[in-house]
This record gives C-alpha cells, structure tokens and sequence, in this order.
C-alpha cells in the first residue's frame, strides 16, 4: 500500500497556534502530525486545527488529538476545530469525542475564541 500523504501548516499567531491539516491521517503518516503536534504543545497551549481538508482519519490521528488536548489542558489552554470536514465530525461522533472539542465555521472564529 502506498503511504499516505498529510499536509501540515502551522501559523504562529499571538496568543494561538493555527495548524491547517489537508490529506489523509492514517498509521502511515500519523507519526509526523503527532511530531508537530507535540512541538507546538511545547510552545503555545492555546491551538487551533483547521482541518476542512482532512478527508480521512484514522483511530491513530484521533490519538494525537486527544494527546494534544491533554497537554494543552495542563497548561490551562485548549484545542478548537476549525471547519472540519464531514469526515472528521463523523469520527469524532462514533468515538464519542465529539464533546471534547469546540467547533467553529471558520478558522478565524476559532482563533477569535480564545
């Protein structure tokens, strides 16, 4: 099987951390989204992802969200989504997650929450 290709921006704003994700979040790719994931905890503990090209995610992908949020929590900030596609919400409903995480229309009004 071909590897899967994952497309991460990251957006260093005020008091907030942007990551547009596009592509395919899978077990073959998962690693290097966790990788940043885990750099920008480091730095800032507010985040938005932006992920209204995301057109698959994986239980693994999931995993770095929460791990995300965790860390992000810790250090009293917070991770929204901005614009997930239909795929994501649909994941995050049959896991049951879909309660952890803020959803906003748009990237700007995600960012604007904090």
């Amino acid at each position: 099987m071909a590897e899967s290709i994952v497309n991460i921006e990251v957006e260093d704003l005020k008091r907030v951390e942007l990551v547009k994700i596009g592509g395919r979040i899978d077990s073959s790719n998962v690693a290097q989204l966790d990788n940043v994931l885990k750099e920008i905890a480091g730095r800032k503990n507010n985040v938005v992802l932006e992920m209204s090209g995301v057109d698959y995610i994986s239980s693994a992908g999931l995993r770095a969200m929460i791990s995300l949020l965790r860390e992000c929590k810790k250090q009293k900030g917070d991770v929204r989504l901005a614009a997930p596609s239909e795929r994501v919400v649909e994941v995050l409903g049959l896991a049951g997650l879909d309660a952890l995480f803020e959803v906003y229309d748009t990237d700007a009004a995600a960012v604007g929450s904090f």
